[in-house]
């Protein structure tokens, strides 16, 4: 099992699409599972997009999960979440902002996990 954060615009498109605790519960439970999961999305610096099901509408009519996984030592991060209803694909400038947003995300997040571990040693060395 893989590290899972719910991002803030994730949480907000759930909430949105009216997603249950369960909903979402088993949309971290198959990313953490499986990191990798969903299709490439190009020119977004290495987002990814997965299909679930929504209720009563299958994965075609379903919701798309976009999450970025930076590798092994950092968690996947879900970014957004849609209805096919509503937006089938991003459009290229959106893509380009996602790319320039996540062009610093794994190397921000692994200096801050080594910041915070260094202050945790200096206090239990005390």
């Amino acid at each position: 099992m893989h590290a899972v954060i719910e991002t803030p615009g994730f949480q907000r498109d759930a909430s949105g699409a009216g997603l249950s605790d369960d909903d979402v519960a088993a949309i971290v439970a198959t990313i953490s599972r499986d990191p990798k999961c969903g299709d490439v999305m190009e020119g977004t610096g290495g987002a990814r997009k997965i299909r679930f099901a929504g209720r009563g509408k299958g994965k075609r009519g379903g919701y798309r999960v976009v999450t970025y996984f930076g590798g092994d030592d950092i968690p996947v991060f879900l970014l957004a979440l849609f209805s096919k209803g509503d937006l089938d694909n991003l459009s290229k400038a959106a893509r380009n902002e996602l790319r320039n947003e996540l062009a610093g995300i794994a190397t921000d997040y692994r200096a801050f996990v080594r910041t915070r571990v260094t202050r945790l040693k200096r206090r239990t060395a005390r």
